[in-house]
Formats: C-alpha cells, structure tokens, sequence
C-alpha cells in the first residue's frame, strides 16, 4: 500500500498573511529584562518554505543604533491538534522552550506558550489596509497578563526606511 503525501491545506496558506519584509517602530514596556522600556526598531524577513507548509521568519530589534535581540521563528499547522503552531528560537541561548499553539479569531491570530519562565502570548491583528499589530504579553500564572511590547508592522516595500541599514552587526 502506497501512503498519500500530504497536501498543503487551506490552514497553512493563512500564514501567508505573515510573508514579506516588515518593518515597526516598537514599543518595549519595562520588564526584568529592561527595567525602563522604550522604543526599539524591529525587522522581520518572512517566507512561505518547505513547499507551503510552513512559514520562515528571521527578526532583528535595534536599539540605539545597535542590534540588541535576533530570533529565528517557524509557523505551521498541526492537522491533528488543530491549532497552529510557532517555534522560537533567539540569541538569549535558551533555544526552544517548547511549541507555541495559536488560534484563529477573526482577523487576530494569538499564539500562548508556557515554559520555564512563565507563559507568553503573542498577538497578531490584521488591518485592512495589509498591515498588522503585533503584541507580546508575559504572565507568570496564565492568567495575570503584563504587556511586554506592541508595535504596528508595516510592508517595507511602502516604507522610507533605509534598507541598507539593517542589519548592523552589535
């Protein structure tokens, strides 16, 4: 018996929605991390790979003129879960804590992940005019939630930013 290849489903293509080159000004609140917050410029290279199933992302924060955070994320689709998934992985060391599952409502992606430093939940709303608002949330319990930052994303292809100034190396 031959088994059937999966096929790419309607599921995995709504990630398109995250492809392109994008560009935002963010707005870091205060944390453990950085006790006075303040604003960040972020830049995401996203891609549809691995023949649809799954979306590629590269990220670079720069604050002060200097590359302060990078991470590596891959989207995709459990078919058995139902739910998407997002995988990260940074320059803080700590690899992948473990799969973020997401669900769709409306025009809002969210994403909730749980690990050794508590929960996290990533936000994306999409705006009609093609850009989306992104918003990171922190909570120690899952219930409690701190927003950790927030920006709007916008094409880079509409954008003045000046290109050949990302990514400067720290």
């Amino acid at each position: 018996m031959q088994m059937e290849m999966p096929k790419v489903q309607e599921q995995h293509r709504r990630l398109e929605k995250l492809a392109g080159s994008w560009v935002g000004e963010e707005t870091l609140s205060p944390s453990p991390w950085d006790p006075k917050g303040g604003p960040a410029m972020g830049k995401i290279e996203a891609r549809v790979g691995l023949d649809g199933f799954f979306l590629i992302s590269d990220y670079v924060q720069e604050r002060n003129g200097k590359v302060s955070y990078r991470g590596h994320g891959v989207y995709g689709y459990d078919q058995k879960q139902g739910r998407w998934t997002m995988h990260w992985f940074d320059n803080m060391g700590m690899g992948c804590t473990g799969v973020a599952l997401g669900i769709w409502e409306g025009d809002k992606l969210i994403f909730q992940s749980q690990g050794e430093m508590g929960h996290g939940r990533f936000t994306y709303t999409f705006l009609a005019d093609g850009r989306h608002n992104f918003k990171l949330e922190n909570s120690m319990d899952g219930k409690n939630w701190q927003l950790f930052m927030e920006l709007i994303r916008v094409s880079s292809e509409t954008t003045k930013v000046a290109q050949s100034s990302w990514p400067r190396e720290a």
